[in-house]
């Protein structure tokens, strides 16, 4: 009876950005998918990224649209004024207020989000968020007017006992275009869990269909957790079926900028040396896929967008503490945090 009263909701958010095999009965059937459910949901959301990318390419320049197109990613080095660098750093190391910390595996990851109260005392900040040949380059890739969500993050590896952090497994992130940026507030080198993408592989070639039509088959009852809940995990050993060279590793220098569609393969670095931390400035976009606009530059749909956010956070919050335990994204306090 549960399942019949879902049923319109889960059928309803196939329209949606609901990725899950697992959780939902519809996006994970066997029939449906063999008659092409996934690789139709793929093929519409790309389309409809290719043309709100398209409506923003005047904001870009073309050698950084032609990478963009070859990689799918954006590498800027010494993307700020040294001297605005070093007081963005400053700013942000002397950072202290409440976040929000993911224990996976072995590794922490911190997050502290960068909205107008965060922003009130970080003038540095502010600049490089209203900067406008940052955000063009963030929204060309997110497909987007608006300001994608901002972070000072800090990933602590090998830190905590446990198997290692999932996100060193090479994977996709949702079977739509979306977008992460990274500006490195610390040098990464190959032994500290360089963020690494496989080039070329946000292309939704005919090898990367068919792989993902055969995935899409049985992945409901995959016994790998994040890849049922439809964030693909991808042996190395399966890149030469689809076309694409080894893994690239940025091992980059501070105030380098990456901003990279995660619908590539991509993963976090293994840490030679233990314990490893970064800190950086990152930023996520995840839009509506179907939706071939790029909405309405408005500084109230960032408050909005911001609002479900924190709603988003406060549910978890409940419905952890009602099972009596913790939600993925735990509460930390800012002498924790710093």
């Amino acid at each position: 009876m549960k399942n019949l009263l879902l049923l319109p909701i889960r059928v309803l958010s196939l329209g949606t950005g609901a990725k899950s095999f697992a959780g939902n009965p519809v996006i994970g059937s066997p029939l449906l998918n063999r008659l092409g459910l996934h690789v139709a949901r793929l093929v519409l959301a790309d389309r409809a990224m290719a043309f709100r990318r398209l409506l923003l390419s005047p904001t870009v320049a073309a050698g950084d649209r032609a990478a963009f197109r070859r990689d799918g990613f954006i590498l800027k080095s010494d993307f700020l004024p040294a001297a605005e660098f070093a007081a963005l750093e400053a700013e942000i190391r002397a950072l202290r207020a409440p976040g929000r910390a993911c224990h996976q595996g072995d590794t922490i990851t911190h997050r502290i989000l960068l909205d107008h109260h965060a922003l009130a005392g970080l003038p540095t900040a502010r600049r490089l968020l209203s900067d406008r040949r940052y955000r063009r380059l963030l929204g060309y890739v997110a497909g987007r007017l608006r300001v994608p969500g901002q972070w000072v993050q800090t990933i602590r590896s090998g830190v905590l006992p446990g198997p290692p952090d999932p996100q060193t497994n090479l994977h996709i992130d949702t079977f739509q275009p979306t977008m992460k940026a990274w500006l490195f507030l610390d040098d990464v080198d190959e032994a500290s869990g360089p963020f690494t993408y496989v080039p070329g592989s946000h292309r939704l070639t005919r090898s990367r269909l068919a792989y993902e039509y055969r995935r899409s088959l049985g992945e409901r009852d995959s016994p790998d957790r994040l890849s049922a809940r439809g964030s693909l995990r991808v042996p190395v050993t399966d890149l030469p079926g689809l076309g694409l060279p080894a893994p690239r590793a940025f091992a980059v220098k501070r105030n380098t900028l990456v901003v990279a569609d995660t619908r590539g393969l991509h993963r976090r670095g293994d840490v030679l040396r233990r314990p490893s931390d970064r800190m950086e400035i990152w930023a996520m976009a995840r839009t509506n896929p179907f939706n071939p606009l790029p909405g309405l530059p408005f500084a109230w749909c960032d408050r909005l967008d911001l609002a479900l956010y924190r709603a988003w956070l406060e549910h978890q919050d409940t419905r952890a503490a009602k099972r009596g335990g913790q939600p993925s994204w735990r509460l930390v306090p800012p002498a924790e945090g710093s």
